[in-house]
């Protein structure tokens, strides 16, 4: 099947989570998880849930747990907390939960924050995957990483990414 023909068939209104991770941040001040809820409804999918948690590994652990297994979300993406840093702990985590990881998505996202960061690109752990049937991605937590990621990767593969990863739920 070629790759026009897997994008006839993505799902449509993807259902996401967005999940911010920091010890300083609210919604009024989150810059990085307005930019995915911008970007996610200008796609036309929905964002269904939308949290700010501390960047502490038992309560990103089972922040990710409980939105994966929640039948109701598609796609979980995430901001901060994949840095280098002490008390960056999303990267570890998410690593340990996913069932299949899709290293591409990290390396190209390092290959385009090159060309724009330049060599601070390598500080970047931004990982994705999927957690049982859930696409799951996770950003850094600048507001300028997490339009990259979106307009050029995520975005444009969201819902082919959704329509594989959960077949039986968005069979056409």
């Amino acid at each position: 099947m070629s790759v026009e023909q897997h994008k006839r068939e993505a799902a449509e209104g993807v259902a996401c989570a967005v999940l911010t991770i920091s010890d300083s941040r609210t919604l009024e001040d989150d810059h990085s998880g307005a930019e995915i809820c911008r970007r996610i409804e200008g796609a036309g999918h929905r964002v269904a849930a939308r949290r700010i948690i501390r960047d502490d590994v038992e309560r990103i652990s089972g922040a990710l747990r409980a939105l994966a297994t929640d039948v109701t979300i598609d796609a979980v993406i995430t901001s901060g907390g994949t840095g280098i840093a002490p008390r960056d702990n999303t990267h570890d985590v998410l690593e340990q939960l996913l069932t299949r990881r899709l290293d591409g998505f990290g390396e190209l996202f390092r290959q385009l924050s090159y060309q724009q960061v330049g060599s601070a690109a390598m500080l970047s752990r931004a990982i994705g995957g999927l957690i049982g049937t859930t696409v799951v991605f996770a950003l850094p937590g600048s507001p300028d990483a997490c339009r990259l990621a979106m307009e050029k990767l995520i975005v444009p593969e969201l819902g082919h990414l959704v329509a594989l990863a959960n077949p039986n739920k968005w069979r056409r």
